[in-house]
């Protein structure tokens, strides 16, 4: 497989997948793909470049995205971002086309029932695509699940009614109340979303058949949960994702509790990294040290890969040898790049894909399988 890299004078986009793009709205055409720093073949740049801090040349106001925070693909192998304060939602194509879908930049919440380019969302958080190409989104700020459908072009209000509160437990998910949806993911069998209820201090499921929500986690009170109890009856200090392994395992990830804990299939939650207290340290996971980690994914190994906000690193887990490790930033995977709050991760055909939200970019690179 070859690995192109283009100019940091331009916005540079190289998908590995191929395909028909969509319908064009306003986009930006990347321009001729050439190579990039032919000596480093680990790292690329998906959206944006290597800044003059970096020894590079391109520039942050050069970028079409502004505050980016959550990615996912369709598919076709097409990639979506989500952005936190720009209140747009992107699509860029396997040709390399970047395009505003839905958002006209306010923080807003209007179009429910109307076309995609109409909607207007308010602190996107993350979003997450379906089976069937439906991509949902943690409209944060406006405490609600949206869904675009892109086959009708349709954007509506999926889970919660706009208002914040905690309500509606056993009950249809359009009609309960949430607290700040701080991120959205889907369950290995694409039957059940995982909504991570920040002020409320719970994770959330909706059965995508029935539409009912539940608490799977989280008791609404602050606190470092015991290792070995029952994850509904244990406090929370303060969710910011959660993610589900195909073993059935529910990881959470607390930006304040600098730790990562996971929910087995018994039900029962304990820490299985971080110490509590903010730091940087690798090594052993019960020892290792985060800083403010605000998002998560998986390989398919199992392997979960943590946004290390404060830390300017993505630090990786591994179940199994219960390790932490950094793989990209503070001088991993390319000793140049600064990764300045980093949010958004997602593994896409072996590749990890990174939301570098404060320098507006995003990049890639490759993992061992």
């Amino acid at each position: 497989m070859q690995i192109l890299r283009v100019p940091v004078s331009v916005l540079s986009v190289w998908l590995l997948m191929q395909g028909p793009a969509l319908t064009q709205q306003t986009e930006q055409d990347s321009g001729p793909l050439k190579t990039f720093h032919p000596g480093d073949l680990s790292v690329e740049f998906v959206v944006g470049g290597l800044m003059e801090s970096e020894g590079g040349l391109w520039k942050q106001e050069d970028s079409p995205l502004r505050h980016p925070f959550g990615i996912d693909f369709d598919s076709e192998g097409q990639l979506y971002v989500v952005e936190l304060n720009g209140g747009h939602v992107h699509q860029v194509s396997h040709s390399g086309r970047v395009k505003v879908i839905a958002g006209d930049g306010s923080q807003s919440y209007r179009g429910d029932q109307g076309p995609a380019s109409k909607a207007t969302f308010n602190g996107m958080h993350n979003c997450v695509i379906s089976s069937t190409n439906e991509l949902y989104i943690s409209d944060s700020w406006n405490h609600c699940v949206r869904r675009i459908n892109f086959k009708k072009d349709l954007v509506e209000t999926v889970i919660g009614n706009g208002q914040p509160g905690f309500s509606g437990d056993g009950q249809l998910a359009t009609k309960a109340e949430f607290d700040f949806i701080m991120c959205v993911s889907l369950s290995a069998d694409g039957t059940t979303l995982h909504l991570t209820d920040l002020k409320n201090r719970r994770i959330r499921d909706v059965d995508l058949q029935t539409g009912v929500v539940i608490t799977v986690a989280g008791n609404g009170e602050k606190g470092v949960p015991d290792d070995g109890a029952k994850a509904i009856d244990s406090p929370l200090v303060d969710p910011r994702a959660a993610a589900s392994d195909s073993n059935h395992r529910l990881y959470i990830l607390e930006r304040g509790g600098h730790a990562l804990r996971v929910v087995g299939p018994e039900g029962r939650i304990k820490t299985v990294a971080g110490t509590g207290v903010r730091g940087y340290r690798d090594g052993d996971a019960k020892t290792a040290q985060f800083g403010a980690p605000k998002h998560l994914c998986f390989d398919e190994r199992q392997r979960v890969y943590i946004a290390d906000d404060l830390n300017g690193a993505i630090r990786r887990y591994d179940p199994e040898t219960e390790m932490v490790t950094t793989i990209l930033g503070r001088g991993f995977g390319d000793p140049k790049i600064r990764l300045l709050h980093p949010h958004g991760v997602r593994v896409h055909r072996g590749i990890l894909y990174v939301v570098d939200s404060g320098n507006d970019r995003i990049l890639r690179m490759k993992i061992d399988r």
